[in-house]
């Protein structure tokens, strides 16, 4: 189990690893143009697409937890069903954005504020990217159904290719043809289009079987699509409420003044760190408990699930010690101000204690994507929003001030996997009575 684990993991977090260095990578470049407004335009036209993108986050997770049952149960022709009905829904959600671009840049650039030349090259950067829509979030469905299938290999081949082709045709756009800003979004769309290539010349070789067209009657089976949209839907909003949680501490940071929120935008970093790898972990536990699920086995889940949470200790408890021993340098890493470094000593042992209070939230989203139960998933995530973030911070705030909206954080993370522990157990005691 532990090296099944492992297997799911280490690729997964190694694939998260290299989001985040892309993105610097993008900055590093318009940093070093003689005219700041480039960085902006990057960073405005990346909020937009993260914010369009990680809602249809659902198109990977429940992909995964469909595609693992299947696994377990030893369903080909679900499997091959389940890829097409990913992918084509994929496919459409793509096509539409592109259809919807402009409604969306009105809506996007409208919010968004800055100066008249930055938000133009934003735009221009967004009006070019976006064609890249059908890839990016095509991959999102192979993505979910290799992880499905056991094998998480061939997403971080594709995701180590797509950034490497990335990388070299952003210093080509930027440098040979002098593209500055336009040149970073077409690089991202030459290399999304490469990557979807790539997702299908693997499903073709290595999974002949499923890749064959199957009937159109059986992809659009009503009861079949009814399920599939049901889960998806609920994955969805539960994804909306998350960024509203992420949302809500940036917005109160800023309200809070320009130093704590630089402090706390800085010190969030050390959470997102973290959950790189704590995501390796909950990725490994969609595919692990969702087979474990379809071949019928409770034994074999439950012992999935604790092998997984041991991990899940191990990890968050390593964190918080480097965070503990290493909290100064990682700090200086990240900014060399010091009033900031200064301020920011005030609130280390919230940072610190922020992977023990998470680590379990990480690995039961794993798990109850895995089972499908993605009604239980977005109950806990409203619950703790509502019942616990907001009022613990809004209660508190008065008297901690910024201390309360890092303790409130980390409630609500402990409430997300307080609920989903106990939903957990109605869950395992239906699993084991069949």
């Amino acid at each position: 189990m532990n090296r099944q684990i492992l297997r799911l993991a280490i690729p997964n977090i190694i694939t998260n690893i290299t989001v985040p260095l892309l993105g610097l990578v993008d900055m590093a470049l318009m940093g070093h143009l003689p005219n700041p407004v480039f960085i902006g335009a990057i960073a405005l036209g990346s909020v937009v697409f993260n914010l369009v993108y990680t809602g249809f986050g659902f198109l990977r997770m429940g992909t995964t937890g469909f595609t693992s049952q299947l696994f377990g149960a030893k369903n080909k022709l679900g499997l091959n069903l389940i890829l097409w009905r990913s992918v084509l829904t994929a496919a459409v959600l793509g096509i539409l954005l592109i259809f919807l671009q402009k409604p969306i840049e009105f809506v996007a650039f409208s919010i968004l504020e800055s100066g008249n030349d930055v938000i133009g090259l934003a735009k221009e950067y967004y009006q070019i990217r976006i064609w890249a829509a059908p890839a990016t979030l095509g991959l999102y469905a192979f993505y979910g159904w290799f992880l499905g299938m056991q094998n998480a290999k061939p997403p971080m081949i594709i995701a180590i290719t797509i950034n490497i082709i990335n990388i070299v045709l952003d210093f080509v756009f930027v440098y040979w043809f002098n593209y500055t800003s336009a040149g970073v979004a077409y690089a991202s769309l030459i290399a999304q289009y490469t990557g979807l290539i790539m997702a299908i010349g693997m499903v073709l070789f290595k999974y002949p079987e499923y890749a064959k067209v199957p009937a159109l009657r059986l992809i659009a089976k009503a009861s079949e699509l009814k399920k599939f949209f049901k889960v998806n839907t609920d994955i969805f909003f539960r994804t909306i409420a998350l960024m509203l949680s992420f949302t809500f501490f940036t917005y109160t940071s800023a309200n809070m003044g320009e130093n704590i929120l630089a402090v706390n935008s800085l010190l969030i970093q050390f959470f997102f760190i973290f959950s790189y790898f704590a995501d390796g972990f909950a990725f490994a536990g969609e595919a692990l408990s969702g087979k474990a699920y379809g071949s019928k086995s409770s034994k074999l889940l439950l012992k999935t699930i604790k092998s997984l949470f041991v991990w899940g200790a191990i990890a968050a408890v390593f964190f918080s010690f480097i965070y503990l021993v290493a909290y100064d340098i990682i700090l200086n890493f990240l900014t060399n101000n010091d009033q900031l470094i200064f301020i920011a000593a005030n609130f280390n042992w919230w940072v610190i204690l922020l992977p023990i209070t998470t680590f379990a939230a990480f690995i039961w989203d794993g798990v109850f994507i895995g089972l499908t139960a993605s009604r239980q998933m977005l109950i806990a995530m409203i619950i703790s929003i509502f019942g616990f973030y907001f009022p613990a911070y809004y209660l508190s705030s008065a008297l901690l001030g910024n201390h309360s909206l890092w303790f409130a954080m980390n409630l609500f993370m402990a409430a997300r996997s307080l609920f989903m522990w106990y939903f957990s157990v109605k869950l395992l005691k239906n699993i084991q009575s069949k």
